[in-house]
């Protein structure tokens, strides 16, 4: 089949409200101030989209917007050269997230808004074939099981490898038949806290060898300000994230899935995925939101330059 992007990525689309540069969480009854705040487009489809244009990758988006809200949505995606003809609109709001950021830690509190639909508007006549255009699919949503069992197979008999980021969903990954889901996926990108979860364990290389016993053929954790590791061929790989002043991390992980793409489309090797995963998830913590800080082409490749000279 012909392919018309490098990549697709499909899920949720949020209006992210960001409150960053706190100094501490408000306890019960307190109010805590910041002068740091930022509204702009987030959800882990819209950010990885974004995260894939700004590095030249031709890139396009499937999801579900609100109709006060599509107008700049789509916008805001055309300024990272994301295509966004894959949007259906709905009556009502685009879900909404509120950011809250104290120094490397977040926290989060959604309405899912038209993402609710977002089930139905998937398992839609035709828009399988859509995907199967794309050289990479990447999910950011939890996936129904009986959809995964007949989009997943579609994809691989088109050529198309697979990514899924669930992002922090304990219910849907406590049901057994969605660890099929995620064993069925090439790549599986769940950060330290998702990945303790699905195997009970705390250390990393323990975390990596439960999740290697599960199935996974590339067990995958994001680390956050210690990097990323990968166990692959019975072997552990660690990388460490390279330094940046941080100012807001909302979306890293997003733009770790961006770079980990990228580095898969490029023919890299596992370490060097991880290097170009990691560099992209701590660059884009440099300002405040999930979109301004993705690094361009020029900026990750002088990045990775100045970790090969230190090492």
């Amino acid at each position: 089949m012909r392919k018309c992007w490098d990549v697709v990525t499909v899920g949720e689309i949020y209006i992210d409200h960001v409150f960053s540069g706190l100094k501490n969480w408000s306890q019960p009854g307190e109010e805590v101030f910041t002068r740091n705040y930022l509204h702009e487009l987030g959800g882990g489809a819209a950010i990885t989209a974004c995260g894939l244009g700004r590095l030249g990758r031709k890139t396009a988006i499937f999801g579900v917007v609100g109709e006060v809200e599509e107008a700049w949505v789509k916008q805001r995606l055309s300024d990272f050269h994301v295509d966004a003809g894959g949007l259906k609109q709905v009556k009502g709001s685009t879900g909404v997230t509120m950011s809250v950021s104290v120094m490397s830690e977040r926290s989060f509190y959604s309405f899912a808004g038209s993402n609710q639909f977002l089930g139905d508007y998937l398992a839609g006549e035709g828009l399988t074939e859509q995907l199967q255009k794309a050289a990479h699919v990447h999910f950011a949503a939890p996936l129904d099981r009986r959809y995964a069992e007949t989009v997943l197979p579609a994809l691989k008999k088109a050529g198309c490898t697979v990514s899924l980021d669930v992002g922090w969903q304990p219910e849907w990954s406590a049901k057994p038949e969605n660890l099929q889901t995620c064993l069925d996926i090439d790549y599986f990108l769940p950060n330290r806290k998702e990945a303790e979860r699905l195997t009970g364990k705390e250390r990393s290389v323990e975390v990596l060898l439960g999740l290697e016993q599960l199935g996974f053929s590339h067990a995958v954790i994001k680390l956050g300000a210690q990097g990323a590791a990968i166990r692959t061929g019975g072997k552990m790989l660690r990388v460490p994230s390279p330094p940046v002043a941080v100012v807001d991390t909302t979306g890293a992980g997003d733009a770790f899935n961006a770079g980990l793409i990228d580095a898969l489309l490029s023919g890299a090797d596992a370490e060097e995925i991880l290097r170009r995963a990691a560099a992209c998830g701590a660059l884009s913590t440099r300002t405040a939101g999930a979109l301004n800080g993705l690094p361009t082409r020029q900026e990750l490749e002088e990045s990775l330059w100045e970790i090969a000279k230190s090492r």
